[in-house]
């Protein structure tokens, strides 16, 4: 029986006729549509056509074996779509901890603000500050006559204005 070496060169020769020219001519057009396949892919495909062997049998396309330079194309776009992806969600933690650390240094400047002008102890809210800020920065001016629900906090602060 003739045994093969492991990989074996056969050669297809074109001769100048007419029906070997546009033979040549299919395979080339064919052979641009589809950069991915070669001379070798497409010979083997009609081989296997023309002698009949089953599908079951024949090698599907995607486990022929790809260049090295297909493969490692590959594997670099695989590895730029990880490397979005994974610096797309750190950008997105990294602007959420900073929108936290802007949030508690307001919250760390308005408990300043409120113990430098009395130090009340009773436990401050989030919400709580900034109406304070906004009763302080407007005590110049007249009271509202609209009758409102009085902060304990501000209680104790217009006592202190009164008696200046």
């Amino acid at each position: 029986m003739f045994q093969w070496s492991k990989k074996v060169v056969k050669s297809v020769t074109f001769n100048p006729e007419i029906a070997d020219e546009s033979l040549l001519a299919q395979v080339e057009s064919y052979l641009e549509a589809q950069p991915e396949k070669t001379f070798s892919d497409l010979c083997k495909e009609a081989l296997w056509q023309a002698l009949c062997v089953p599908d079951s049998v024949r090698p599907s396309p995607n486990t022929a074996v790809l260049p090295i330079e297909q493969q490692v194309g590959e594997l670099q776009r695989q590895l730029a779509g990880l490397e979005e992806r994974f610096f797309a969600k750190e950008s997105h933690r990294l602007q959420t901890m900073e929108n936290q650390i802007v949030q508690l240094s307001q919250q760390v400047a308005q408990l300043a603000i409120i113990l430098s002008q009395g130090g009340s102890t009773q436990p401050v809210t989030s919400s709580v500050p900034v109406p304070m800020l906004e009763v302080i920065n407007n005590s110049g001016s007249t009271p509202d006559p609209t009758p409102q629900a009085v902060d304990p906090v501000i209680i104790r602060l217009s006592q202190y204005l009164d008696d200046f």
